[in-house]
């Protein structure tokens, strides 16, 4: 799912579609998306400490989503990310 998802996030810095949330962030640029991602930390910390797992769940995949947002602005991919991970599981 990740990877639908950044694909749709690449294809959205091409064509910018009307009324769409990430072209919308993709736009504003970094400093916008920046934005979004600290609030969606915190908003995990916050889900984490009281507000249950469900909560918990949804806000990582709005940290998730807002985070690969930002690695599509800077030119970086999901694959990027995964051989970083892998090159520290081979440590």
């Amino acid at each position: 799912m990740l990877q639908e998802l950044f694909a749709i996030i690449e294809a959205r810095k091409v064509e910018a579609v009307a009324g769409s949330y990430t072209a919308e962030l993709l736009a504003g640029g970094e400093d916008v998306i920046l934005k979004k991602v600290g609030e969606e930390a915190m908003e995990v910390i916050l889900a984490a400490k009281g507000q249950g797992n469900q909560r918990l769940v949804e806000e990582t995949a709005d940290l998730f989503y807002h985070v690969l947002v930002l690695l599509a602005q800077r030119g970086l991919s999901l694959a990027d990310v995964e051989e970083e991970l892998r090159r520290r599981h081979r440590r």
